[in-house]
């Protein structure tokens, strides 16, 4: 069934007959979505299904939320894409350690030194990535590099404040000091955030 946004809106805000239907055409909708949303990646229908779920759940919390400025379907198929999304990266972070983490943390990401450019090019890469890993060993604490290095390669910081038996407001503390330190050494070091910037550069 095609509805309009405030037919969405009325039958979800509804109750009895008509917001159980809405809830029907919603959930069918949103899978469908969804499927198409992940179908590059490994989603198997449970994690689809719960995706669904929570979304139903967070949407009919966020009604009031909900300004119009998009058609109802797509603004609540935003929201179980990112559901599904934030579950997929949790699955992949699961089973990795922080100590695996940290084998062979050296900060030397070697894709940011692209071997065609410049050899000038190269040279100041290498040098600004020598003193993000000085920074990185001398001025951060332990739990900060570790909590840096891990965000840096990709693990959410739910997961991380999980495996350091801790919460993800002190995770954010951890890796925003972090970065603090790791701005003040290497601007001390004669390096500015253009020079971060052009290091990531293609």
């Amino acid at each position: 069934m095609s509805r309009t946004n405030d037919r969405w809106l009325v039958g979800l805000g509804g109750d009895g007959a008509q917001r159980e239907s809405a809830l029907r055409d919603l959930r069918q909708a949103l899978l469908r979505n969804l499927c198409k949303a992940l179908s590059k990646r490994t989603a198997d229908d449970a994690l689809l299904e719960d995706a669904v779920q929570d979304a139903l759940m967070r949407v009919l919390g966020r009604l009031d939320q909900f300004q119009g400025r998009s058609q109802f379907l797509t603004w609540a198929t935003s929201i179980a894409i990112r559901v599904a999304l934030d579950e997929l990266r949790k699955r992949r972070w699961k089973d990795v350690s922080l100590d695996a983490m940290m084998t062979g943390a050296d900060f030397v990401p070697q894709h940011a030194i692209d071997l065609e450019s410049a050899p000038e090019v190269q040279a100041q890469r290498r040098a600004i990535l020598d003193a993000m890993q000085r920074v990185i060993k001398l001025h951060l604490t332990d739990k900060q590099r570790i909590a840096l290095l891990a965000e840096l390669k990709g693990m959410p910081q739910d997961e991380i404040a999980r495996q350091l038996g801790s919460n993800r407001n002190a995770v954010y503390k951890l890796t925003h000091d972090a970065r603090k330190k790791l701005k003040k050494g290497l601007e001390s070091a004669g390096y500015g955030a253009d020079d971060v910037v052009a290091l990531t550069a293609n």
